[in-house]
């Protein structure tokens, strides 16, 4: 498998469905859904609706049934950059190489861009629910509930941290939420759609919430060593905001190696009880600890 292409497929597959669901319409807030299609479609690197497609391809291959779950939980991490980049949390002015939202559409459509896309999240999952019940949609839906908020949860302690030297049980605890809960649940989301049985549920809840872990101590150490030009944002924001991170706790090298050994646990999990079928999801991993933005 020639992993980069796959991946290319799998981001082309996302955003052509997202596209369907966003297309603006010719109505009095058509700002507010330019607002919204701005930042669904501006670019980004899907991990969160790939999980779910290939997570559930593990099991089954009728993906099409994934579709509404992977467009509510782009909707919602997308809703997250809206409100994460705002003058009050972050203060940033570019996301993925372009404006953000509030500097594009102006700070009060933004706040509404944002709670637009959460909203219509849970009506594209409703609706499916709606339109053929199954209880395993609605554990879905319960827990990607909970998810969602405990990524606020994540992002509030992120802002309260700031300018203090926060103990490293509460800095992971912090990443666990605010960017590890929504890779985790997009996992889970992908198996309990495929019906997958407990012990592989299980297993694959700790792949997830290895790569969650890693892939924001990435972010922390791209935040210092990384390239603006190829992340599309600013770089030393956390220095700028005087955050604690796992960089200022342990250092760039002690941080890579931590990153290494979690992605490396990851891939060991799903190797021993997929093998070759899981090659996907090990890629990824691996993609997560050597992106580059």
């Amino acid at each position: 498998m020639n992993f980069k292409e796959e991946l290319i497929k799998n981001q082309e597959y996302v955003n052509n469905i997202l596209k369907e669901y966003i297309d603006t319409l010719e109505l009095p807030e058509k700002k507010l859904n330019d607002a919204m299609r701005y930042s669904l479609l501006a670019g980004g690197k899907r991990i969160r609706p790939i999980l779910i497609i290939n997570t559930y391809k593990l099991f089954r291959d009728d993906i099409e049934k994934c579709i509404p779950y992977f467009v509510a939980m782009e909707m919602v991490h997308n809703f997250s950059l809206i409100h994460d980049d705002l003058p009050a949390i972050d203060n940033d002015d570019i996301r993925h190489g372009i404006p953000t939202n509030h500097k594009a559409f102006g700070e009060s459509t933004a706040i509404l861009a944002g709670d637009g896309l959460l909203n219509y999240a849970y009506m594209v999952i409703s609706e499916d629910i709606a339109s053929k019940y199954d209880n395993c949609k609605i554990q879905v839906l319960n827990e990607f509930s909970k998810e969602v908020y405990n990524m606020i949860k994540g992002e509030f302690i992120d802002i309260e941290s700031e300018n203090k030297d926060i103990p490293i049980e509460l800095l992971e605890y912090m990443h666990k939420n605010k960017t590890g809960a929504l890779i985790k649940e997009s996992v889970r989301i992908g198996a309990i759609l495929a019906k997958a049985n407990e012990k592989d549920l299980s297993l694959l809840t700790k792949y997830a919430e290895n790569i969650g872990l890693a892939f924001q101590i990435k972010d922390d150490i791209l935040s210092e060593i990384g390239d603006e030009k190829i992340m599309g944002k600013p770089v030393h924001n956390d220095i700028r905001e005087n955050k604690s991170t796992f960089v200022t706790k342990y250092g760039i090298e002690k941080s890579q190696e931590i990153l290494r050994d979690i992605i490396k646990e990851a891939i060991q999990l799903i190797l021993n009880e997929f093998g070759e079928k899981a090659e996907f999801l090990i890629e990824l991993a691996k993609y997560i600890k050597d992106r580059e933005k």
